[in-house]
């Protein structure tokens, strides 16, 4: 009898035993999970995101719209045809992907794009950065323009130094979780700051007569900035490759997950900002707000950090491409920092001398992203599926392999013969330098954005 109960009480322990574990082992696979997700939405959420109210003035603010959920639902299917190409394929890399299933040439072709996307992602994080922070440190007293904390070229290498650089020096993309949560609360705070904006300038701001046009001719750069904005294929693999348990099915859930939230932030931004400066909105929105805006400066601040903490994530991709394509995958300690080093000695070189890459962002997002997003993934699981490319089970596949071989020829020519200029710094035509908020503004003309302030002529009135 005592052994059959001191046998029981044992069951009992190594039944609660076995139940504390799995409950550990639950609770650190959706943590996994959450991490997972943070990554995938700070891949997502970039540079492109604060130009997103400007493809709105592009492409016709209703039409921007319904293209911005399209293009989202499109980079959610590409994404999980991506994985399931890969299992389909049993690889683990987007490269042996397309290796396997379109041999060598495929295989240099996507390398080459996949390095260029964050490598000219990178460029721009570095000149948004030289850019946003001298404003914010010409607003301490004392700093003037001609100190060192307004020069953009030390500014970019402070930062490199102190902060991209050590967190690019990173081997596991699991430890960005927590950065990517932090850009994701400061992404957040913006977006707050941009709505809170839109409630004291829309009343300021006049609204250009087409305002409200449903579409517009610039429809398929639109198409491309919103492309750079979603394309996260880059990171797929190795933020799949960082799950606890790597199925597709998690997959799925992270991806629907990530950009259903993605998107939320994505309307947001666009409707107001756009709402905000309607036909005056710039490439970057934060060109749009006075100098001497306190609460622009705040959200110029929580911006740049965005940056700089996503900045690692596209360091992560393009060292992970240069390992597969000439280390077979592989990065010893010293060619892991080496690699790393001359990426980001790179980037930061190219940005020191540049101060505006508009129309390099859009050739980017119509060059790399398009095919990363549209035509690349629908390809692979095209090829690898079972059955006939006309098949139902294939229809959304070769739809979304068609409006990539649309859009990126037409996008090419398009961004080329129609290039947008640049105003970094230049001051908006409302913009004052005291304190009145009283404007009356008449225009006989309403000109675009990127040429208004060289035509205003005495149509600015301050009482």
């Amino acid at each position: 009898m005592e052994i059959t109960e001191l046998q029981g009480n044992w069951i009992e322990m190594d039944d609660k035993q076995l139940l504390v574990e799995n409950n550990k082992e639950e609770r650190k696979l959706n943590k996994n999970i959450c991490l997972a997700g943070f990554n995938t939405i700070n891949a997502i959420l970039g540079t492109g995101m604060i130009g997103l109210p400007y493809s709105m003035k592009l492409a016709g603010f209703p039409l921007g719209l319904l293209l911005l959920l399209g293009i989202a639902y499109i980079t959610d299917c590409s994404m999980i045809l991506l994985i399931k190409g890969g299992a389909m394929s049993g690889t683990s890399t987007y490269q042996s992907l397309v290796s396997k299933t379109f041999g060598f040439p495929g295989y240099i072709i996507l390398s080459a794009l996949q390095f260029l996307y964050p490598f000219a992602a990178m460029i721009s994080y570095n000149i948004i950065t030289g850019d946003i922070l001298p404003k914010i440190f010409q607003r301490i007293p004392g700093v003037t323009q001609e100190n060192v904390l307004s020069d953009r070229r030390f500014v970019i290498l402070v930062t490199t130094a102190i902060v991209t650089l050590p967190i690019a020096l990173y081997r596991n993309m699991q430890r960005l979780g927590k950065v990517s949560l932090i850009s994701l609360i400061l992404t957040f705070i913006v977006l707050i700051i941009i709505i809170i904006r839109a409630s004291s300038l829309t009343s300021i701001i006049p609204q250009t007569e087409d305002a409200w046009v449903f579409a517009k001719p610039n429809t398929i750069q639109a198409v491309g900035v919103m492309s750079f904005v979603f394309m996260c294929h880059h990171a797929c693999f190795l933020i799949y490759g960082s799950l606890e348990e790597a199925t597709v099915s998690n997959w799925s859930c992270i991806s629907h997950v990530s950009m259903l939230l993605s998107l939320f932030i994505s309307v947001n931004y666009s409707v107001f900002g756009y709402v905000t400066f309607t036909g005056f909105t710039q490439g970057d929105l934060f060109e749009n707000y006075c100098k001497d805006d306190d609460l622009a400066t705040i959200g110029r601040f929580c911006y740049a950090l965005t940056i700089i903490l996503t900045y690692p994530m596209e360091c992560f991709v393009a060292r992970e491409v240069i390992a597969n394509v000439f280390f077979e995958g592989n990065l010893s300690h010293t060619l892991h920092v080496a690699v790393t080093m001359l990426i980001v000695f790179l980037t930061t070189c190219i940005s020191l001398t540049s101060d505006c890459l508009g129309m390099v962002l859009e050739l980017n997002g119509i060059v790399s992203a398009t095919p990363l997003v549209f035509i690349i993934p629908t390809a692979c699981y095209l090829k690898l599926s079972e059955d006939h490319w006309y098949h139902k089970n294939n229809a959304m596949p070769c739809i979304i392999l068609l409006l990539g071989l649309i859009i990126m020829p037409v996008g090419f020519v398009m961004a080329i013969l129609y290039p947008q200029e640049c105003s970094h710094g230049n001051e908006m035509f409302y913009c004052v330098s005291n304190s009145s908020t009283v404007y009356n503004i008449t225009t006989a003309n309403l000109y675009p954005a990127n040429k208004l302030q060289s035509s205003i002529k005495g149509t600015v009135n301050i009482l």
